[in-house]
């Protein structure tokens, strides 16, 4: 460096630009901390004045007496609940979309508050059985200010659980949460005898069910398409003929179920009445995919990319139906407790069925919406991404089976969870390719035995992760018990400080 060259760099003015920018980056990493921790302040104050919104709402409706206190509480309550249950259930339904990319994470979180607020509105249950399909026996706890904290116990218990588990990062049965509140509740209430038992033993058998028949069927939808489109020499050929039967599937699927939980406020539908009309639906369906799937087929080439391309397209659909199946299903047995203390204080009697106010619905429909928003992405990307590799074809075998599941199970009167079903299905769906891959390992060209992998090599081609794999299982398994204590707490602090 020339002498000049010195006494330009360490001339007053450069020292000033230098210290300028020390400082301006200081300030820019300053602004970027704040924004980082005021990121989650801000999703949490956004859920505090929804919160606060819908106890006004409830003070709107019914004043605020003393009397009505409860419902404004429960309100309260029963929004939080809903906030939880957008962002840990609804990440069942989308989370494999996103992964598989066919969805980006503000995409699915606008297709599902949007199908999950119409499923809970327009097809939602009318009537639900606020004791969560007699679990307990409402003359069990005749007492009205009993039975009003046993179901303000149970909304507050399960609402605590499925936080909790959002938090762990663990995809739980929400309506399985209220069951474990109303059963610990209505024990502390009125003891075991309250309970019904075959019930919860049917409840607990669905704890089983509801994964196996996922996973059992999401492995076989992934078999089929492996077998007849993915290995097969001209794979645009065998897309063609069978990427419109399995959208048809798809969509005649949805049309029973949606007869089903949509229809039966107009007309009472039997399931063969539902199955034919989901026939029918399927059939059209698939009559106006086959020349969509040939059109858009023009000019791919003969390759896996190709196929991940003309299945993205029904994934997407098929996600925005889960989630208004999930609006229309699931949200009436989550505010199924607030509708039980708006009836009981209102008519000054317990029931174990009511009709569910408008705003209860309205206000399970945004809370979903709501905690979708806020909080959903981290159970979306776990879902998703986290547990095994998902492509477009492999998220599609997963949202028919939870469609397939939930049509069997209701067949057949089984008790099943959305949630076990859904990532059952994912997990199915990586169990199958692990097993497909020792399968098909290279042979010893000696005697053509599989050849035996190094433990290395081993642990690297499992394809689902373990520690995810066993924290969901621990979580699936103590969700009844854990909300139930954790009811059965609350009611006894509710019973012996505010009675």
């Amino acid at each position: 460096m020339t002498r000049k060259a010195r006494r330009v760099s360490n001339s007053p003015d450069t020292n000033q630009w230098k210290t300028l920018d020390k400082d301006l980056g200081r300030i820019s990493q300053v602004e970027y901390a704040t924004a980082y921790v005021a990121r989650p302040l801000t999703a949490l104050g956004i859920a505090l004045a929804f919160i606060v919104v819908a106890g006004l709402a409830a003070a709107l409706f019914f004043g605020t007496q003393p009397g009505n206190l409860i419902v404004i509480a429960a309100a309260v309550f029963g929004a939080y609940m809903a906030l939880n249950i957008g962002a840990n259930d609804v990440a069942n339904n989308m989370g494999p979309a996103v992964g598989a990319n066919a969805l980006t994470m503000g995409g699915a979180i606008v297709i599902a508050a949007i199908c999950e607020t119409a499923g809970a509105l327009l097809a939602g249950g009318d009537v639900v059985s606020t004791i969560s399909k007699g679990i307990i026996d409402p003359a069990s706890v005749a007492e009205t200010q009993s039975f009003i904290w046993a179901m303000m116990a149970a909304l507050v218990s399960a609402a605590l659980w499925v936080n909790l588990a959002t938090k762990v990062g663990a995809p739980v049965s929400t309506t399985h949460s209220v069951v474990g509140g109303v059963m610990g509740a209505g024990i502390a209430a009125a003891g075991f005898g309250a309970v019904s038992w075959p019930t919860m033993s049917a409840i607990a058998a669905s704890w089983v069910i509801s994964p196996v028949l996922g996973g059992v069927f999401a492995a076989a939808f992934l078999a089929l398409i492996k077998s007849r489109i993915i290995y097969r020499d001209d794979k645009l050929a065998a897309a063609r003929f069978w990427v419109p039967i399995l959208v048809g599937v798809m969509a005649g699927t949805f049309a029973a179920y949606l007869a089903l939980k949509g229809l039966k406020r107009v007309i009472h539908i039997d399931m063969g009445t539902a199955l034919l009309i989901g026939l029918i639906g399927g059939v059209i369906c698939w009559a106006l995919t086959v020349p969509l799937v040939r059109r858009q087929s023009r000019g791919l080439e003969n390759r896996n990319r190709s196929l991940k391309t003309l299945f993205a397209l029904p994934l997407i659909v098929s996600a925005a139906l889960l989630s208004f199946a999930h609006g229309a299903n699931d949200v009436a047995n989550a505010v199924g407790p607030l509708a039980a203390i708006v009836h009981a204080s209102e008519f000054g009697a317990a029931a174990g069925k009511v009709a569910i106010p408008l705003w209860v619905m309205v206000i399970g429909a945004l809370g979903i919406s709501f905690g979708l928003f806020l909080f959903g992405p981290k159970l979306i990307r776990m879902v998703g991404s986290q547990i095994t590799k998902l492509n477009p074809m492999r998220a599609y075998c997963v949202a028919l089976s939870a469609a397939i599941t939930v049509i069997v199970a209701s067949w057949l009167g089984l008790p099943v969870s959305s949630t076990h079903i859904a990532v059952g299905g994912v997990f199915g769906v990586g169990f199958f390719r692990e097993w497909y891959m020792e399968r098909r390992r290279p042979s010893n060209a000696a005697n053509g035995t599989a050849r035996r992998l190094p433990p290395e090599e081993r642990r690297r081609r499992k394809l689902v992760r373990r520690s995810h794999f066993m924290t969901i299982l621990a979580a699936w398994v103590i969700t009844v018990p854990a909300a139930a204590a954790m009811s059965a707490a609350i009611f006894l602090l509710l019973n012996s400080v505010l009675v």
